[in-house]
């Protein structure tokens, strides 16, 4: 497989403030079929990283608005799995330790060269890919994401196709906010949010509590108003 094809439609969030940098590393990144958005601070970076999906975040330190390595940190403490590369010019073994410790997968420091920003990025996703589970669970629910069957203690639960793919989405983000923007843009492939979209992610929900739920006031879904959804065991 050629490094284009390793790459090919994969999304990059790129958090750097400088932005000939910036400019220059999204621009290599289209030229490989990725598909790029750059934030100029840490507060839009944080912002696009908790509502978009991405298969990589490439992070500077020094930001404007919000420091990268809180960033990471918040991050990480809710749960988020997106492999972060860290791009700075701190090069101490102390900065790279403590960038590691917060959550990073790899730290490259500037000034550095682009094939090798390329091989470090591949490098990432294919060891996403490489833990990536047959079976996920959460509390006495297990699903097979390979025979797409879903268990409750000793019960199989029926769900349709999209009502799989939801629940799996959500497992994967359990104890993390997911906003309707991004069940759109990753279940249903718009980044457009309308009402009727929204319908239409309330009534599969709906679906899935009356499916997954022991008794409704046990519900391991949670509405976050005007926001989305959060999958976690209520008390």
């Amino acid at each position: 497989m050629s490094a284009n094809q390793d790459e090919s439609g994969l999304r990059a969030l790129i958090v750097e403030d400088e932005i000939k940098l910036a400019s220059a590393i999204a621009e290599s990144l289209t030229a490989s079929a990725w598909h790029v958005t750059v934030a100029a601070n840490g507060e839009e970076g944080f912002f696009l990283a908790t509502n978009e999906i991405f298969n990589v975040l490439i992070l500077d330190l020094n930001l404007p608005g919000r420091d990268g390595l809180e960033i990471l940190r918040t991050l990480r403490g809710r749960g988020w799995q997106t492999p972060v590369l860290i791009l700075t010019a701190r090069d101490s073994l102390d900065n790279r330790v403590e960038g590691l410790d917060s959550g990073a997968d790899d730290y490259l420091v500037k000034p550095f060269a682009f094939p090798e920003l390329h091989a470090r990025l591949r490098a990432l996703i294919r060891r996403g890919r490489g833990e990536d589970t047959i079976k996920l669970k959460y509390a006495d629910i297990e699903i097979d994401r390979v025979s797409r069957v879903v268990t409750r203690g000793k019960h199989n639960i029926e769900l349709t196709s999209k009502e799989f793919e939801l629940f799996e989405f959500l497992l994967r983000h359990k104890g993390q906010v997911v906003s309707r923007e991004m069940l759109a843009q990753a279940l249903w492939n718009t980044r457009a949010r309308v009402v009727p979209l929204d319908n239409v992610i309330d009534v599969h929900i709906a679906r899935l509590r009356a499916k997954l739920d022991i008794t409704p006031d046990k519900s391991i879904f949670r509405t976050v108003r005007g926001v989305g959804f959060i999958l976690q065991e209520q008390e």
